[in-house]
């Protein structure tokens, strides 16, 4: 394993093309980590700890942000709008068959088109968000209060940093390695893993010593649950059916066509997440208002979300709905149907066509089962444990460790499939 890792280095830095799109990734998250560590002005730091401290929303609002809301940088809310703005362009293809047509269909083209106009909704999304954001702030004492000048200056900041980390992430998409999107949430997490060690020694209890082995083990077992769960794939037997050209005989040979167990990916959580973070938002910006019918709803909603079992059930229901969700949009049954019988392949013992169809529907919903089942558990196991022992360090730090893991295993995946074309 260790001659296989070290030989797949050395193709990586013998291949120029591949050389450079790493090359590309590094110097985008310099640049990233750059911006991300520039405040905007006028910030009682001393209350932002305060807020910060024990607030599961905006740890997760600070994933999201790759560590840029901890600071409240110009990048404090980071992906979020773009992620909202993906969600909502994948909820509309539901609605809109002209959607659905050019996100399966189009191809290339049509996928391009698609994030063309999430992009477009990324920008109102951003004002919006920044707005939400500096209000709360400000009611909590964060950010002193503005004149009209300077909360539009400050929006525009904000929103611009979004915008600004969008294209980041599409940048890296399109000439680096992997997703642009995830790579700087990975970014963020990664750079916040030396503060949560430095607060995990400074809280240290010896006390609480099991406790802390546990989570070890559980962190191990997750890691090494989620590589097996996304590596894990259900092979179906394809044959393609003997045709005789002339003098040649073509076909007649049997593959297979394999299905992964999580078609999704990590999408699934980050969706699951942003979904989570509107309503607590919107529930922590009204309950401030000095109007009873708002402050009062909005306030046991903020409440019921800051319960850990009724958040971690929230959550393992969101990300299981999300990895079905995605893999519908992903993996059309009937689409690929059609191509094999266009190509002149079929399943052993299914009949072309709707049958087939049918079919790899039935095997895709019952092994998602398995993938969104097993994703959900693992987003909720560290609620449920810190639900159990009180322990808050680790809460965030399980969906981290979540990203984090599969993030990895997609850029090894691309990487793997560079070298490969290189060693053919």
């Amino acid at each position: 394993m260790w001659d296989a890792f070290v030989r797949k280095i050395k193709l990586v830095i013998e291949d120029e093309t591949l050389r450079n799109r790493v090359f590309f990734v590094l110097s985008a998250l310099v640049v990233f980590r750059i911006l991300a560590a520039i405040p905007i002005p006028g910030i009682n730091v001393v209350e932002l700890q305060n807020l910060l401290s024990g607030n599961q929303f905006l740890g997760l609002l600070n994933v999201f942000s790759g560590g840029g809301f901890s600071n409240l940088s110009i990048m404090m809310i980071g992906v979020a709008p773009y992620i909202t703005a993906a969600i909502i362009m994948q909820l509309s293809t539901v609605l809109s068959p002209k959607l659905k047509s050019m996100y399966q269909e189009e191809g290339d083209a049509g996928r391009a088109r698609f994030m063309q106009y999430a992009r477009y909704l990324t920008v109102p999304l951003a004002f919006i968000q920044a707005f939400g954001f500096l209000i709360l702030l400000r009611q909590n004492g964060i950010v002193p209060p503005l004149d009209p000048l300077q909360m539009f200056a400050n929006i525009m900041v904000i929103a611009a940093g979004a915008l600004l980390i969008m294209w980041i992430g599409e940048l890296i998409t399109e000439f680096g390695v992997g997703n642009g999107v995830s790579i700087i949430i990975f970014a963020g997490i990664v750079a916040s893993i030396p503060s949560a060690f430095a607060q995990l020694l400074f809280a240290f209890d010896v006390s609480q010593l099991p406790a802390y082995i546990g989570f070890a083990a559980a962190a191990v077992l997750i890691t090494a649950g989620v590589v097996f769960i996304t590596e894990s794939e259900r092979p179906i037997p394809v044959t393609y059916a003997r045709r005789v050209r002339g003098s040649k005989v073509l076909g007649g040979i049997s593959t297979y066509l394999p299905i992964r167990v999580n078609q999704a990916g990590v999408l699934p959580i980050i969706f699951a997440l942003s979904f989570l973070l509107f309503p607590q938002m919107i529930a922590s910006f009204l309950a401030q208002s000095s109007v009873t019918l708002l402050s009062v709803p909005a306030t046991v909603v903020a409440n019921a979300l800051s319960n850990n079992w009724i958040y971690g059930a929230l959550y393992f229901v969101l990300v299981f709905v999300f990895t079905y969700f995605y893999t519908a949009i992903t993996f059309e049954p009937n689409q690929i149907a059609k191509n094999l019988q266009k190509n002149g392949a079929f399943i052993p013992g299914v009949r072309p066509g709707n049958n087939t169809a049918e079919y790899l529907g039935t095997i895709i919903t019952r092994i998602t089962l398995v993938g969104a089942s097993f994703l959900g558990a693992v987003a909720v196991f560290p609620i449920v444990i810190q639900g159990i022992t009180g322990i808050t360090t680790f809460t965030i730090g399980g969906t981290a460790l979540l990203i984090a893991v599969m993030v990895v295993l997609d850029v090894i995946k691309k990487i793997d499939a560079q070298t490969s074309i290189r060693e053919y």
